[in-house]
């Protein structure tokens, strides 16, 4: 083989840039600011965006001009678009693979298997969407002439604390309930892997999700999380991501404007999730009627 050819052949591989996903775009944070992400070796991964209070406000900007017509779509699309989103997490398992292998520190084997239970779950949490109000609504027994009949509504823009140890299985645990029941969701990274977080939101820019519905941050989560929990167009907040001195903090904050509050607590990730997470960002909504004599 002659010299140029050599020359030729060593090439600098092409680094990723990781972005925030914000209303369906990609933007850098504002503050221009980023921080270097270790795998658990500390060796160097990336320069992830480190967001600040601006780009949590404007994220909340995007959840909420996405939820009127997020909340307004039948369950039944929702749970098309959560299925596509399964779709095209199966096309590039290989590459999340990688990417929760390095985050956490686990095995190739490990982490397809991690993986592959975030695919299964997005469909799981897909086939809930048109038969959760079943489980929370339905027609009460009245003493009186009327009707008397309960169904649930999303609660609206709900800040989520994504699990510093489960940077990808336990996200997407966190995020689809949330939005298969009609919120839209403004979500913090693990602060130590935010990296699978931030390419899901290359996967949902992708997926029919319509731009805002989901918003990634990644940076402190004490930083980004503060101005959130305090947020008066932020309905509910879920403090899975949070230690116990933070999340006391966040909640008192969120005591303001009375958000719904879901506390942190211990989870298996890989266990079945049940409604839990499906309940705790829904609102009942009693409707009487009176029957006709």
């Amino acid at each position: 083989m002659s010299e140029k050819s050599e020359k030729h052949d060593e090439r600098l591989s092409v680094l990723k840039t990781y972005k925030l996903f914000v209303g369906g775009t990609f933007p850098r944070s504002e503050s221009g600011r980023v921080y270097e992400v270790t795998d658990s070796q500390d060796r160097w991964l990336a320069n992830a965006p480190l967001a600040s209070r601006k780009d949590a406000r404007d994220a909340v900007v995007a959840a909420r001009k996405a939820f009127g017509g997020w909340s307004g779509a039948t369950a039944y699309n929702r749970g098309q678009i959560l299925y596509r989103i399964a779709e095209m997490l199966e096309g590039r398992r290989e590459q999340f693979g990688h990417e929760v292998a390095r985050a956490e520190g686990l095995s190739r084997t490990e982490a397809t298997a991690a993986v592959e239970a975030a695919i299964d779950r997005w469909v799981w949490y897909a086939g809930w969407t048109d038969k959760i109000a079943q489980v929370a609504g339905g027609g009460n027994p009245v003493a009186g002439p009327f009707f008397n009949v309960s169904s649930p509504e999303p609660t609206g823009v709900v800040a989520v604390l994504a699990p510093q140890e489960s940077s990808f299985l336990g996200l997407v645990s966190v995020i689809a309930p949330v939005i298969a029941t009609g919120n839209t969701a403004v979500v913090v990274a693990s602060e130590t892997s935010p990296l699978p977080a931030l390419s899901l939101g290359e996967v949902l820019a992708t997926s029919d999700l319509p731009g805002g519905v989901v918003n990634v941050l990644s940076g402190r989560t004490a930083e980004i999380a503060a101005p959130l929990a305090a947020h008066q167009d932020v309905n509910a907040i879920d403090l899975t991501g949070a230690g116990e001195a933070l999340a006391k903090e966040l909640e008192i904050a969120a005591a303001d404007n009375l958000k719904r509050v879901l506390r942190p607590q211990p989870v298996d990730w890989a266990a079945d999730p049940g409604t839990g997470r499906l309940l705790a960002f829904l609102e009942t909504k009693t409707v009487w009627h009176p029957m006709g004599v």
